[in-house]
């Protein structure tokens, strides 16, 4: 399978999979202590896959490997590093990726980096995507930080983000 089918792989069950994801829990907090309080952001953003060797001893063109980075806008302005593993399969509409992806800039002007996991699959065209904060993986300003994005992508092509997060407030 060509490279084009990984990233067709990524891009459809991505765009798939936030149409059906559940939206995350939002439930505000307000305090003055620095307790933590639900927030949410979006934006847009730009993705670029380059296909990589599938680092398996196997020739099976239905594992792929992929590094990416984006370019995020909105209530988070940063940029990101992906490493992602994708899985396809002789079914049409079955397939899978996981991927790690570190991102640095700022959320709602607080900077700092944190890193979210991906875990996608799609099952005969039924989709599941998760992506969520690392715990303990913020830094900075970002200490602390957990939640989930949703991953939007329209018929256009157009990349956007949903993002459900809780994070100590600033004093």
């Amino acid at each position: 399978m060509s490279d084009r089918f990984y990233f067709t792989v990524y891009l459809s069950t991505s765009l798939v999979f936030a149409a059906l994801a559940p939206a995350a829990n939002h439930n505000p907090k307000e305090n003055s202590k620095g307790e933590p309080v639900s927030s949410h952001a979006t934006g847009a953003f730009e993705v670029k896959s380059t296909p990589q060797p599938s680092g398996f001893k196997t020739e099976d063109r239905n594992l792929g490997r992929m590094t990416g980075e984006k370019l995020f806008h909105g209530d988070l302005e940063a940029t990101s590093e992906v490493q992602m593993l994708t899985a396809g399969t002789s079914i049409k509409g079955s397939a899978g990726y996981v991927a790690i992806e570190k991102i640095t800039g700022a959320l709602k002007g607080r900077s700092g980096t944190f890193i979210m996991q991906h875990s996608g699959t799609m099952n005969r065209g039924v989709p599941q995507l998760m992506v969520t904060v690392v715990p303990d993986s913020g830094t900075g300003q970002l200490v602390g930080l957990s939640g989930k994005m949703n991953i939007i992508i329209s018929a256009d092509g157009k990349h956007s983000y949903d993002f459900e997060y809780t994070l100590a407030e600033i004093h």
